[in-house]
């Protein structure tokens, strides 16, 4: 009888939770759309590069209301909202615009298991757009600035006994401010889109003792036999130990420790290296120690793999991967959803871009003025695809267009648009250093904010020498920055500029448009580069760039960027509809196509 009564309050309150929940808005909707349970939503681990076994996901209905700047937090709120979908997008359930003359508020309430007892409870947040207040029991326990990456508060000292009150409050400009937004504009056309404000991504508690490790960075040496890891850890004291230990299949490898704060090298005998052909990840546990007592371990993984630039056999410089010339091909991805814009509808939609970016024959993918959840990046890392990661624009320059000439002139930033910048350029190479599949760093897109180019791409590579630097992706070069000359040609591609003493590709071409009635974002004003109308076409199409690109690639181009893995709201040149239910392309023409010229 009690089980039968348990059961039937499971069922009555999901009841509940669907009927104070449904997508907003008539615009088309992926399929994953379909599978969403408002009181399990996004359940998996979020940080699968360092894991523990406990933690509470606090996604789910919040309560959320939209107040004008500086007003106080709300005795009674608009409604609830399906947390992490941005408050614009349908999946949130309310699909409102926010505007800079307004913040978001957020409140819910959580317990913290009894299990916990003795531990620091960490509050996570995998991305907030852009500014974020976090009260805790009515206590500011902190503020975060930045839209892309994660961030945490110990709130420990401000839990209170049984129920605990969380609010967040947001403030975003979007496109009137001077933080990096990537592609969001108040008023989206063409190749701009709709705003993503607020929490975008898992909320979640975790449980650490006090001592503990905050972050795991493995950086591979394949001409050493070497994997070197940094460990940072919060509260250590001297004497305090860690011990990283690789293994392959459950068989330990190589183990070595280290004094809390010092490198730790292991020697990584019988290399098994990383490729999109071959994606071997070793298994990593790590572990701190104090008095000789376990005080903390995370598990999460690394990969041995090389990406640098060095000469063929008639002394053009290319890109190389594992020491030997590796052409790179793969799709401008933006990363955006029709029904949760920046966010993925399930975790399964998240990993379907990735897989299908594969199924075409691509091995890489250029990651387009966005950054996403962790979980993407280990997609990658697991199915093998190479990743250039963009720096998301902004900076409210004048600058918004293509420029390809050397030395050409710069965006001025004001002071604090300059010191964010950096801030957030920081902490997103922290927060991806632990992922092989990302070899490329884009800290700007065609002259879109572009200031103190050589400056800005000397230090990215000196705080990463492991990874190449793409200084401007098709915008203004300069000699001496980076590694790789990157031209952008629309439609066909085309060599427009090459540098002897760089590898040189093109960052994006194509844009092959088609429009399918019924999976459109909008009725009209819909666009490609070119626009054709059946299937065949635009694959003939596509396969007569590949023929181009063949003949680019021998005079110089060691990787090219196809314009683009789906439809983004007016832009319909995806291979992919923007609802992801059409593949737009004969698929086994266009993987033929791109096999055959990354293999020749």
């Amino acid at each position: 009888m009690k089980r039968i009564i348990f059961t039937t309050l499971l069922v009555f309150s999901a009841v509940c939770v669907f009927a104070q929940w449904k997508p907003a808005g008539d615009k088309i909707k992926t399929a994953w759309a379909d599978k969403i349970n408002p009181a399990n939503v996004l359940p998996e681990y979020p940080r699968p590069a360092m894991e523990r076994p406990q933690w509470n996901n606090l996604n789910g209905l919040w309560d959320y209301a939209i107040l004008p700047t500086g007003a106080a937090e709300p005795g009674q709120f608009d409604g609830k909202i399906l947390v992490p979908f941005a408050v614009e997008s349908s999946l949130s359930g309310v699909g409102k615009r926010l505007g800079k003359e307004n913040e978001l508020w957020y409140k819910r309430t959580f317990t913290v298991p009894a299990a916990w007892k003795g531990k620091s409870v960490l509050l996570h947040f995998g991305a907030v757009d852009w500014k974020a207040d976090v009260f805790v029991n009515n206590v500011k326990v902190g503020t975060h600035k930045g839209g892309y990456t994660p961030f945490s508060f110990d709130v420990t000292p401000y839990l209170t006994q049984g129920e605990q009150k969380l609010v967040v409050r947001v403030w975003d400009p979007t496109d009137e401010g001077y933080q990096p937004r990537g592609k969001q504009v108040n008023k989206p056309e063409g190749i701009w889109y709709t705003p993503v404000s607020g929490i975008w991504q898992t909320v979640w508690l975790e449980p650490v003792p006090g001592k503990h490790i905050t972050s795991v960075a493995p950086t591979p040496d394949i001409d050493a036999q070497r994997l070197s890891v940094v460990v940072d850890v919060a509260n250590a004291a001297h004497g305090d130990i860690v011990e990283v230990t690789v293994k392959d299949a459950g068989k330990v490898v190589a183990t070595a420790k280290a004094a809390a704060g010092q490198q730790i090298d292991i020697p990584v005998p019988g290399l098994k290296l990383w490729s999109p052909e071959t994606p071997f990840l070793y298994d990593l546990e790590t572990s701190l120690y104090a008095n000789g007592k376990l005080q903390d371990k995370v598990t999460g993984y690394a990969a041995m793999r090389k990406i640098s630039v060095g000469p063929d056999k008639n002394g053009i410089l290319r890109l190389q991967l594992n020491n030997e010339a590796y052409f790179q091909l793969g799709p401008l991805d933006q990363g955006w959803w029709p029904d949760g814009l920046y966010t993925a509808p399930t975790d399964e939609a998240l990993r379907y871009d990735v897989q299908k970016t594969k199924d075409f024959g691509f091995n890489m993918i250029r990651k387009h003025v966005k950054v996403e959840p962790a979980r993407w990046y280990t997609h990658c890392d697991r199915l093998g695809i190479l990743v250039w990661q963009d720096m998301p624009s902004g900076g409210n320059s004048p600058q918004w267009q293509m420029h390809q000439f050397f030395d050409g002139k710069e965006a001025v930033r004001s002071p604090e648009s300059e010191a964010n910048f950096r801030q957030e350029w920081k902490e997103i190479i922290d927060f991806l250093k632990p992922n092989p599949c990302v070899v490329v760093w884009v800290p700007f897109n065609e002259a879109w904010g572009q200031f103190k180019s050589v400056e800005i791409a000397a230090w990215t590579k000196s705080y990463d020498p492991s990874r190449l630097v793409n200084p401007a992706s098709g915008g203004n070069h300069y000699l001496e920055a980076g590694d790789i000359l990157d031209v952008h040609h629309y439609p066909n591609p085309k060599i427009t500029l090459l540098n002897t003493k760089k590898a040189n590709v093109l960052g994006e071409y194509g844009g092959i448009g088609l429009a399918i009635e019924g999976r459109l974002w909008q009725p009209d004003k819909n666009w490609g580069y070119v626009q054709f109308k059946t299937t065949k076409e635009v694959t003939d199409e596509y396969i007569k760039f590949i023929g181009q690109l063949k003949e680019a690639v021998g005079r110089g181009y060691s990787a090219a960027v196809y314009t683009q893995t789906t439809d983004v709201e007016g832009e319909v040149n995806g291979l992919m509809t923007y609802d992801r239910k059409v593949i737009k392309m004969e698929e086994d023409r266009l993987r033929q196509a791109n096999t055959g010229l990354v293999r020749d």
